[in-house]
């Protein structure tokens, strides 16, 4: 038992600062993802018809190809331009376009949820458009995105193994070295999921708590 346990120590203090950083990347990522894609989303309200094509091209672009190659393209595309970008931030920056492709879609059909009659409404008392927006449309639409945000989210916590090709420092990244130097292959994935278990389910119950309290506002 005691050498059980000690295994578990030895190979579970890598893993658990391996956490620390996907925690950071799912955060960050998760961050500019939202940023992004509710920019663009409100954009394509009323932008002129060239910016919205270039939102569309931009949404295709990134919602339809892998990840894993835009992670790529980043981190070795901007230093083969002369641009050093380290792993981390380059993982960030790839996740939190691709996932801002994927929210603009979600804040949009949000957005549309919201009838239209309430920003009429909103205008016809004297609000200006900024001021229906803050206070109308968008409390509405956070209740409306926040079950697929949710779901995204614990999504994302996820993809981060795939940053582990750049060596950005996370989870995935600390297993395959424990696994090359202790030949420890189950134990170490083992332990791999259960971590990313136990990040995973408290996202998962944050989620079902949004989704019945979107149940109980409708």
């Amino acid at each position: 038992m005691d050498a059980f346990l000690q295994k578990i120590s030895t190979l579970g203090g890598p893993l658990a600062l391996g956490a620390v950083t996907t925690i950071e990347i799912t955060a960050l990522s998760f961050l500019v993802a939202v940023i992004i894609g509710l920019l663009f989303a409100l954009l394509k309200l009323g932008a002129p018809r060239p910016v919205s094509w270039l939102i569309d091209a931009y949404v295709e672009l990134f919602r339809n190809t892998p990840v894993l190659a835009q992670i790529f393209i980043i981190y070795f595309g901007l230093a083969y331009s002369g641009i050093k970008v380290a792993s981390i931030p380059s993982a960030i920056i790839a996740l939190g376009l691709n996932g801002g492709a994927i929210l603009t879609e979600v804040f949009r059909a949000g957005l549309a949820a919201v009838h239209r009659g309430q920003r009429e409404a909103a205008l016809a008392v004297g609000m200006t458009p900024w001021i229906s927006l803050r206070f109308i449309i968008l409390p509405q639409t956070w209740r409306i995105t926040l079950p697929p945000l949710g779901n995204y989210a614990i999504a994302l916590l996820k993809d981060t193994a795939v940053v582990s090709a750049i060596a950005a420092p996370e989870i995935m990244f600390y297993a395959r070295n424990l696994v090359t130097s202790t030949f420890e292959t189950t134990f170490i994935y083992v332990l791999v999921a259960l971590l990313y278990f136990a990040l995973s389910f408290p996202l998962a119950r944050l989620v079902s708590r949004f989704e019945q309290r979107q149940r109980a506002w409708q």
